[in-house]
């Protein structure tokens, strides 16, 4: 794992760790912007000019980091080499993992503004519709983001607190249907496999296959990335991996009825878990 850490001259190094070496660190949850707006590993490491707008995500990282007494913060544009498709496969099949041990959790929202205030508060009511519009809500891989870590903090793009996982609780499970027991750090496994792909179902990933790769840590599930292999291919193996789960805990999963907050909302855990079946059986009929 590849920390980053900011010097005293404002540029960013990497450190990697293994094992029992993993210091604490801060994790950024963000959405994407173009490709090359995102600072790369490639651009750390060749030491390049700090004008690319993502930059703007690592300063925040870095200052609240060391706001919150951390040395090291982890970036998934920058520590991650996607050239290598062992190490990004490596690097997904641990992604939950990596947001769950993290010791601050930053929701980086940049489409949420308090309105530029330099002091005070943020007025809820500034920045709350805007809250619940955020892409960050529609984005497949902020699902594990925001149920992994034990603490996840919202910030504007301004990087003004709006508060966190704890505090928006009934708002965050107004906004993505996930129930507030899942949110308040319930084991995953307690929950229905149905109910848990329901909280997919109005994301949305970049590459198709990513709609699948996203849930590898919700389920517990370790399989190897088939860029090119398509959804239902990809959905099929993930079904798969969730039918080895020992028998114990697959009884579990299946006896478990999704809680009543989630079935009685509008649409139900059956809807949105609707096309991600539909998918797995379809490719089924094809092989």
């Amino acid at each position: 794992m590849r920390l980053l850490q900011r010097d005293n001259d404002g540029r960013y190094t990497l450190t990697e760790f293994t094992g029992d070496t993993i210091p604490h660190y801060a994790i950024l949850s963000h959405t994407w912007g173009a490709d090359h707006d995102e600072v790369t590993l490639s651009d750390l490491e060749k030491d390049t000019d700090m004008t690319k707008p993502g930059y703007k995500k690592l300063q925040f990282c870095a200052d609240q980091a060391a706001k919150d007494d951390l040395r090291y913060f982890w970036v998934d544009t920058c520590c991650i080499d996607k050239t290598s498709s062992a190490e990004l496969t490596e690097a997904i099949n641990s992604m939950f993992k990596w947001y769950r041990k993290a010791t601050q959790c930053y929701a980086y929202l940049s489409d949420v503004s308090t309105g530029g205030l330099s002091s005070g508060k943020p007025i809820r009511q500034d920045w709350y519709p805007a809250f619940q519009q955020s892409r960050w809500f529609t984005r497949g891989w902020t699902l594990q983001e925001l149920v992994a870590p034990t603490s996840v903090e919202f910030f504007s793009v301004e990087g003004e607190r709006l508060g966190n996982k704890h505090t928006l609780v009934q708002e965050l499970h107004g906004i993505t249907g996930i129930s507030v027991e899942a949110l308040q750090g319930i084991p995953l496994d307690q929950f229905s496999v149905d109910e848990r792909m329901s909280w997919a179902g109005r994301r949305q990933t970049k590459r198709e296959e990513d709609m699948v790769y996203s849930l590898l840590g919700i389920f517990k599930v370790y399989m190897p990335l088939l860029y090119g292999e398509g959804r239902g291919n990809a959905l099929a193996r993930l079904r798969k991996g969730i039918n080895a789960l020992s028998g114990e805990e697959r009884a579990r999963c299946s006896s478990m009825k999704a809680s009543s907050d989630a079935t009685s909302r509008s649409g139900s855990v059956a809807y949105y878990a609707k096309s991600f079946y539909e998918e797995a059986s379809e490719h089924r009929h094809r092989i």
